[in-house]
């Protein structure tokens, strides 16, 4: 990956701020983001990758996307 000064991996899509009084819950990894977003195309559009509708092949398929995305941050 190519930003030095962040570790992409533990980037957040929808990042919350916390304070004291509050438990603190990062919200979603960016990978999972990605993979969400990669899913609901590939299932939506019954996308060239997927042959049958296979479950796990689906979610294999929008992690190689997801993890394609994250290398580009």
């Amino acid at each position: 990956m190519t930003n030095n000064s962040t570790n992409i991996t533990a980037m957040k899509a929808f990042p919350v701020s916390w304070n004291d009084e509050q438990d603190f819950h990062g919200g979603m990894s960016i990978r999972h983001y990605f993979a969400a977003k990669a899913m609901q195309s590939l299932i939506s559009n019954k996308s060239e990758y997927l042959t049958d509708f296979d479950y796990d092949r689906v979610a294999h398929v929008a992690y190689r996307f997801a993890d394609s995305m994250m290398e580009l941050l």
